[in-house]
């Protein structure tokens, strides 16, 4: 599991928070808060958070706008929700959380225990599907570099070792193969008539 990521719990009443904190506290795992739904946008698309518990009703922008939010953003689309709602059962919120791929609709007050067991079962949940696509990546990777590599023409060996070592060394001719003198030229060619006359 790695450290670094967070359960975010968001809601708008201190004591809401403190009695969230207090629930989760058991499981070990690390916790940040948010009082409004900017504040938890701000710090989802901030990265390391690995579940969201998310008051419903809040001032400004409620829970559900958040998980629409996030649900457009590739970063954050697959971060587990769980929705929190002091206002009994309501189709509609229902309806609309469960469209939205909520993970669970929680009623106030909260039993410790209950989402203490939700809790962990996504949160370990989600770090088992990152730790695979990770892995996937990784493997994709391997993959991608051993295709290239035996893609790659290989470099043709040079036949002879004594030509590869000396490759200017002009070949010698055959011991039975008459080679005629040269000539001279130039101006010693010219001094060498006038000697022989």
């Amino acid at each position: 599991m790695p450290s670094d990521t967070r359960i975010l719990i968001v809601d708008d009443h201190e004591d809401t928070l403190y009695a969230l904190e207090s629930a989760l506290a058991p499981l070990g795992y690390r916790l940040g808060r948010a009082t409004s739904g900017d504040e938890a946008l701000k710090e989802v698309l901030r990265g390391q958070v690995g579940l969201l518990l998310l008051d419903v009703r809040m001032p400004g922008v409620s829970g559900l706008e958040v998980v629409r939010y996030m649900r457009r953003v590739e970063q954050t689309q697959h971060i587990p929700v769980i929705l929190l709602t002091g206002f009994g059962p309501d189709q509609e919120l229902t309806t609309a959380a469960f469209g939205l791929g909520v993970a669970d609709l929680v009623m106030k007050p909260v039993d410790p225990w209950a989402l203490r067991t939700k809790v962990r079962y996504l949160y370990d949940a989600h770090q088992h599907h990152l730790a695979l696509e990770q892995e996937v990546r990784r493997l994709r990777a391997q993959l991608r570099e051993h295709t290239e590599t035996a893609a790659r023409p290989e470099r043709p060996a040079l036949a002879h070792t004594e030509t590869a070592a000396h490759p200017q060394r002009p070949a010698l001719p055959h011991p039975d193969v008459r080679v005629p003198p040269q000539r001279p030229s130039g101006a010693h060619a010219g001094e060498l008539e006038k000697d022989h006359t």
